[in-house]
């Protein structure tokens, strides 16, 4: 097994903009990555710093209001859209529950879209005011984004270029806003700020976070800091893309540690793409040996896991 020392930095405008060696040696690199290492840094992804900028500062904003202010958006049983207060959810076989609180935004289809009425309507705080506009616009620029690094990945799993933009369009993916705070004298011995775990999705894409701490198990079972540029996104491989391709591409076990340093906030990004509800998880025929998993949607899939974590009951 290869060793790594760092995390593979890409350009996505090597790929978007790039002549065909370019747009050849991004998806060699792309693939690579994920198949053995399970995350990349991503640059020149065309999210502007300012939209960035405005969303960390929003952020920031609506956690630091009162808790009564934040609960009256309390997401409620299943945690798909509105907040999640610190100590609801749990990484599978974690020992305690996470330090942190959450919110999440999900798709809003179309008006003409055979989508709507199928997922949950998001809640949409009153403070601050430009909540809304700031993260739907950040929605929909990382879900391009990530369709746009499937669309690369696809050759490398050998299916059709618009294999993954079909499966995600419209998908049920979310858009998390996280705080981390300060962790108290009397946390848990055993609480972190995010206990080992895997992703749900098919990849993630974490806005590059306020402070350090996320962590990644390579694949020769060592934890490995992962840090990018500010205005960098990471990137890694989910359950969903394992799941269909019987672990070629295997999903990555990632943490967020309790800081070393000063005892601050931390705020973070992800965005979980998810393919629409109905998908079939089937694994790919090119990757059937006679273990991979049953077929299986992504709505059921994801249910399972939802209940895993503590989200619902």
């Amino acid at each position: 097994m290869q060793t790594f020392t760092e995390v593979p930095e890409l350009s996505l405008r090597d790929f978007t903009h790039g002549d065909a060696a370019a747009r050849a040696d991004f998806v060699a690199a792309l693939y690579e990555g994920f198949r053995y290492f399970g995350f990349i840094i991503l640059r020149d992804h065309g999210i502007s710093e300012d939209l960035l900028d405005r969303a960390y500062i929003a952020s920031a904003e609506f956690f630091s209001q009162p808790m009564e202010e934040k609960m009256r958006c309390d997401s409620g049983l299943g945690g798909q859209r509105g907040y999640t207060r610190t100590g609801r959810e749990q990484a599978v076989g974690g020992k305690a529950p996470d330090l942190k609180e959450f919110w999440h935004i999900g798709q809003e289809p179309a008006e003409y879209s055979d989508m709507r009425g199928v997922y949950q309507p998001n809640f949409w705080p009153d403070h601050p005011e430009n909540f809304k506009e700031v993260f739907l616009t950040l929605y929909k620029a990382l879900e391009e984004a990530g369709q746009v690094m499937l669309e690369a990945l696809a050759p490398s799993l050998e299916v059709d270029t618009e294999y993954f933009r079909a499966m995600t369009f419209e998908g049920n993916s979310i858009l998390r806003l996280l705080h981390y705070p300060p962790v108290p004298d009397d946390a848990d011995p055993d609480a972190v700020r995010a206990a080992a775990h895997e992703d749900i999705n098919l990849i993630t894409i974490l806005v590059a976070a306020s402070s350090s701490g996320l962590e990644l198990l390579d694949r020769n079972g060592e934890w490995l800091p992962v840090e990018g540029s500010k205005n960098a996104l990471i990137v890694d491989a989910g359950d969903m893309l394992a799941r269909i391709t019987n672990n070629h591409i295997p999903a990555t076990t990632h943490r967020v540690v309790n800081p070393d340093g000063p005892n601050v906030s931390r705020y973070s990004m992800p965005f979980f793409l998810h393919p629409r509800p109905e998908a079939q998880l089937s694994c790919l025929p090119q990757f059937r040996d006679g273990n991979e998993m049953p077929d299986i949607t992504a709505d059921e899939f994801l249910q399972q896991r939802l209940e895993a974590i503590g989200l619902k009951k």
